[in-house]
């Protein structure tokens, strides 16, 4: 009878146990570095094949699609182990890299697979360290997990340069993604300068990057998001229209329910 077991802390430290062969398709919303307990997992990715045999490790970069058969060998079940790495995690651990320590020449890889050399002690004991979770269903520590993290990106660091541009989501070397910096910070009071700081870019870049993702100014797509998302707010009705005004980022009533009229035809009270 087939056994089947996954794991899955905070969506980051994910194992899977499998007595009988299984396919399915994959897309990857994080990058993930993915080891081998036992069994094989065979990958297609744009019509290649790869085999990942027991012992052995490889990166997955985000937003792929590949198909993974996992398959039992020699009687022995499918055991996996992966680790995944979000984008506000990679985020901040870039904040921390000592700029000087970058390597001067990083080119982002179009190859969405990569197979990482096999036996090398710092993938065998980072893994290591982790099976004893998954065999009791002990839940690790967010603490721990953010170690194991760490760990996963140094195996990835020192395997290729090229990694550093893939796994931080520069849109070229060195720049954060713009819509995820902003999607996720909108409510902030920041300056322009700020924003093109803690992308990557200068001022200029800034507002040039800015163009091609948006026919708004930075400015105008800050103030229609957070009235976007006083808006949701307000229809679910659970917070004051004051609450909602400084939740979102603004910091004058009187003057968050003069654009959000503006834009949506009433007053924030009348879309209660």
């Amino acid at each position: 009878m087939e056994k089947l077991k996954v794991l899955d802390y905070s969506n980051v430290f994910i194992a899977s146990y499998f007595t009988d062969n299984c396919e399915c398709g994959h897309s990857n919303a994080e990058h993930t570095l993915i080891y081998l307990c036992s069994g094989e997992l065979e990958i297609t990715d744009q019509g290649k094949k790869s085999t990942l045999h027991k012992g052995e490790c490889a990166f997955m970069r985000r937003d792929h699609k590949m198909m993974l058969r996992k398959q039992i060998v020699d009687g022995e079940p499918y055991q996996s182990i992966v680790l995944k790495f979000s984008r506000g995690f990679l985020r901040n651990f870039y904040k921390d890299i000592p700029k000087e320590s970058l390597p001067e020449q990083a080119y982002r890889n179009k190859e969405s697979l990569c197979l990482l050399e096999s036996n090398r002690p710092d993938i065998k004991s980072l893994f290591e360290s982790i099976i004893p979770y998954f065999d009791s269903e002990t839940q690790p520590s967010e603490e721990l997990l953010r170690l194991k993290m760490i760990e996963g990106i140094y195996v990835l660091l020192n395997t290729d340069k090229n990694l550093y541009a893939s796994l931080f989501d520069f849109t070229e070397p060195w720049k954060i993604d713009l819509m995820d910096y902003l999607n996720e910070n909108y409510m902030q009071e920041l300056t322009m300068e700020e924003i093109a700081s803690d992308t990557g870019r200068s001022l200029a870049t800034f507002k040039r990057d800015f163009k091609k993702i948006s026919d708004l100014s930075p400015r105008k797509w800050l103030v229609k998001k957070r009235l976007e998302a006083a808006h949701e707010l307000i229809r679910n009705g659970n917070k004051k229209i004051s609450e909602v005004c400084l939740d979102v980022g603004f910091k004058n009533l009187s003057h968050f329910s003069k654009i959000y009229k503006q834009m949506y035809g009433s007053s924030p009270i009348n879309n209660i």
